[in-house]
């Protein structure tokens, strides 16, 4: 997990070549200056020419965005946020809450606790100056969480093990001020190092790691877990926590070993709604990281006490998928399961290639994921991230980062930002909160994207939706641009089918056979057809 990350710095732009033989010595001159002045304003841009900014602003009019459904277990306290655009303020309400749920009409925040398990449909409107909209939205109490993927916020590949309370809480803040919160993005999560840690000088994280009774110590720069994950709801957002199963965490940190129970119910205490579980140390104590039942017992003895909590924890499993995990982490309760290493970590120094790899080698996990459990190729590392033990841009080009939050949103992977959302710049902002994008990843059927035709670099992803219509991902893993063709016989169409470009949310018209788009290099074009 902690592995030193190299960076991969492009320009981001791209070469003219022409051939000059034909031209005279003042023309070669303009020429050369015009090539000049043209790469040194892509550089002071420091956006190159293909960082477009594609996706539309929202309008001033409100638009309820978001999952369609949401569930949650009976008598838990129950917290859900409506995500919402448009003008400043905008007041909410709802028709056929069930009973024991309240709406804030001024902040759109759902809360209270559902004793009896049920399916209900609910009204959500939304009014402001410019309009009015209304959506319908499920909600389910019952015994499963995270029916669509969940939507959030790390530490990790923004400070590592250099966290506290107060820049925990800064970027909550910065999720609800930059929008994040307003297209879906609920959860805030704390990574490695918020505990202490075994034989440790600094005094912030020093020895003992727990009291008299037992119970895990903080770290002195998390003062007050309870009054910050307090402070978290107020604003209508989850919080999560993280701990291994094995004796110290992946930085080193006190783990959970033999002490499950007690550290779980103490997590439940300061109120969190998340629980990440780091295989780590545990990986010691095995005989076999790669097999199934020795991987399997940590995260079944977890599960079985998260079951028991009084308040609902999302459980995310993370052992890189060593040990088959798709395969039994539903049976464990877990609801979304690290399939891959860190993509952080970069497969040869490259971000590209560990994105890449890690990405479009979900093909084939499929038939594991839905409602409920998630296959995780890790989190998404754009806008500013710990690259090569700096906090800098990330160094993708913007078409790579494209690709990222295309595939991410076909494959139904959780949409974990791992940036600094203080410092979110226009383009990453637009990558992150295009809704038709969203509404792919987060679409109530929950069927994962699967390949459906490959040439050489070129391939093309089919993710069915609720309503009929069909996302198509057209991606070019190749480094030249390309043509990337879609056929409708390898989406099970005949005839004429209306498509529309989701990322720039406009419809193209209606094609008959097939659908070609021209796909820059690393990048990606993602359609909906119907």
């Amino acid at each position: 997990m902690h592995r030193q990350l190299e960076c991969d710095v492009k320009s981001g732009g791209r070469l003219m070549r022409a051939s000059t033989s034909f031209l005279g010595a003042s023309q070669n001159l303009v020429l050369l200056l015009f090539l000049l002045f043209s790469m040194t304003a892509a550089f002071a841009q420091g956006i190159g020419a293909d960082k477009e900014i594609r996706t539309p602003p929202p309008p001033a009019m409100p638009r309820i965005n978001g999952p369609g459904i949401y569930g949650a277990h009976p008598g838990h306290p129950f917290l859900y946020r409506i995500p919402a655009t448009g003008a400043k303020p905008i007041k909410f309400s709802a028709k056929g809450l069930p009973k024991g749920l309240m709406l804030n009409s001024e902040t759109g925040i759902i809360s209270g606790s559902v004793k009896s398990a049920g399916k209900y449909v609910v009204q959500l409107h939304a009014s402001n100056a410019r309009g009015k909209a209304g959506r319908s939205f499920r909600i389910v109490i019952g015994d499963s969480l995270a029916l669509t993927p969940p939507m959030g916020w790390s530490t990790w590949y923004m400070a590592y093990t250099n966290i506290s309370q107060k820049m925990v809480l800064a970027q909550a803040d910065a999720m609800i001020s930059s929008g994040l919160a307003d297209h879906g993005y609920s959860y805030v999560n704390i990574d490695d190092g918020w505990n202490r840690k075994p034989d440790s000088k600094d005094a912030s994280i020093d020895p003992p790691t727990r009291d008299a009774q037992g119970n895990m110590l903080t770290s002195s720069n998390f003062p007050d877990l309870k009054a910050m994950t307090g402070e978290l709801h107020g604003k209508g957002l989850k919080t999560g926590i993280y701990t291994s199963p094995g004796p110290r965490t992946c930085g080193g940190y006190q783990g959970t070993y033999q002490h499950e129970e007690q550290d779980a119910r103490q997590f439940a205490a300061w109120g969190f709604d998340f629980l990440k579980y780091d295989l780590c140390s545990y990986a010691e104590l095995m005989k076999d990281r790669h097999n199934n039942d020795e991987a399997k017992k940590p995260y079944q003895l977890m599960g079985s006490i998260l079951a028991k909590l009084d308040r609902d924890f999302v459980f995310n499993l993370c052992e890189y998928g060593w040990g088959d995990v798709s395969q039994w982490a539903r049976e464990v309760g877990g609801n979304f399961w690290r399939t891959t290493d860190d993509v952080g970590a970069g497969l040869d120094g490259s971000l590209w290639k560990s994105m890449d790899a890690y990405g479009f080698g979900e093909a084939g996990l499929e038939k594991y994921a839905g409602p409920g459990g998630w296959n995780d190729p890790d989190n998404i590392l754009l806008g500013k991230i710990i690259w090569k033990d700096k906090l800098v841009p990330t160094p993708l080009t913007p078409n790579e980062q494209y690709t990222w939050m295309t595939l991410w949103s076909v494959l139904d992977a959780p949409l974990v930002f791992g940036g600094d959302m203080t410092q979110l710049d226009d383009f990453t902002l637009n990558v992150l909160t295009n809704d038709e994008v969203i509404a792919v990843n987060q679409d109530v059927l929950g069927k994962q994207g699967v390949p459906v035709s490959k040439s050489g670099k070129l391939e093309v992803w089919l993710k069915p939706l609720e309503d009929g219509s069909k996302a198509v991902g057209l991606f070019n893993r190749g480094d030249e641009d390309s043509d990337v063709t879609v056929k409708w016989s390898d989406l099970s169409l005949q005839g004429e089918h209306k498509v529309r470009d989701v990322w720039r949310q406009k419809d193209l018209g209606a094609f008959k056979e097939d659908f070609h788009s021209k796909v820059g290099a690393h990048g990606a074009e993602l359609l909906r057809v119907w």
